[in-house]
C-alpha cells in the first residue's frame, strides 16, 4: 500500500489552522491529525515531525505536545523515547476489543434508526453513495474512507453525541487496522453492497434484519482482519 507523501497531510493541518481559535488549540490540533488518521493519510509507524507539524499549525511544541499525548490516549500515537511519536500500530488483541464495542455502539444504532429521522439516515445513505462513487473512479483508499463515514452513521442513529465521539475515536483506529490489508480493493469492495443492503433495510424500516446483517457484516470483517494479522506472525 502506498504512503501518502508527507507533504500532503502537512498542507492539510496548514489549510485547517484558522479554526484554532475557536476551541481548545490543543484538542483542536488533535483533531486534525485524527482526522488525518481516519481519512488513511497517516498510516501505523510512521513518525510525526514536531518541528514541522508545529510550523504547518503554527502552535507552540508544548500545545503539540499536548495534542500528541491527547492521542496516545486515545490509542492512535505512542511515544518511543528517544525517537518520537509514531502512528500506532493496532494489536490482535486491540482488534477484538475494538470489534466488541463496535458491536455495542453500532447495532444500537440500528435498533435506533426508526426514531432518529430522515435527517439522520440520509447521512447513511450519503456514506454508502460516497463509496459507491468512489469504488467506480478506482480510488480504494476513498471507498475506505467512505466506510468509515458510512459506520459513523450508523453509530449516529442513537443520537448521543457520547457515543458520536466514542465512534470517532474507534474507527480512527480503525482506519489503521485497514492498513494490514495488502489491497484496498480486494478488502473493500465486498463490503460496498453489503453496506448499501444494511441502508436498504433500514430506509424499509426492517431494522431486525439489518441488524442481523450488521452482525454477520461485523463478524465477517473480524475474522478477515484477524487473519490478516496472524500471516505475518
Amino acid at each position: 500500500m502506498a504512503v501518502p507523501a508527507r507533504g500532503t497531510w502537512l498542507d492539510e493541518i496548514a489549510a485547517a489552522r484558522h479554526g484554532l481559535g475557536r476551541s481548545s488549540t490543543a484538542a483542536r490540533v488533535a483533531d486534525l491529525l485524527r482526522e488525518q488518521i481516519t481519512d488513511g493519510r497517516l498510516v501505523p509507524g510512521e513518525r510525526l515531525p514536531e518541528e514541522d507539524l508545529c510550523r504547518a499549525a503554527k502552535v507552540s511544541r508544548n500545545t503539540m505536545r499536548e495534542a500528541f499525548r491527547l492521542l496516545v490516549q486515545e490509542r492512535l500515537l505512542v511515544h518511543e523515547f528517544n525517537r518520537g511519536v509514531f502512528v500506532r500500530r493496532v494489536t490482535a488483541d486491540g482488534l477484538a476489543d475494538l470489534y466488541r464495542v463496535r458491536r455495542i455502539l453500532e447495532c444500537e444504532g440500528v435498533r435506533c434508526a426508526a426514531s432518529a429521522g430522515p435527517e439522520a439516515l440520509g447521512r447513511v445513505g450519503a456514506a454508502v453513495e460516497d463509496g459507491e462513487r468512489a469504488a467506480a473512479s478506482g480510488d480504494w483508499p476513498g471507498v475506505g474512507t467512505a466506510d468509515i463515514r458510512f459506520h459513523q452513521a450508523i453509530a449516529a442513529l442513537v443520537g448521543s453525541p457520547r457515543v458520536d465521539e466514542m465512534t470517532r475515536h474507534l474507527l480512527a483506529e480503525m482506519r489503521l487496522v485497514f492498513h494490514e490489508m495488502g489491497s484496498p480493493r480486494e478488502f473493500h469492495e465486498p463490503y460496498l453492497a453489503r453496506n448499501r443492503r444494511i441502508y436498504d433495510l433500514l430506509a424499509a424500516g426492517a431494522a431486525d434484519e439489518a441488524e442481523r446483517e450488521l452482525r454477520a457484516y461485523l463478524n465477517d470483517a473480524e475474522t478477515q482482519l484477524t487473519t490478516a494479522y496472524k500471516e505475518p506472525e
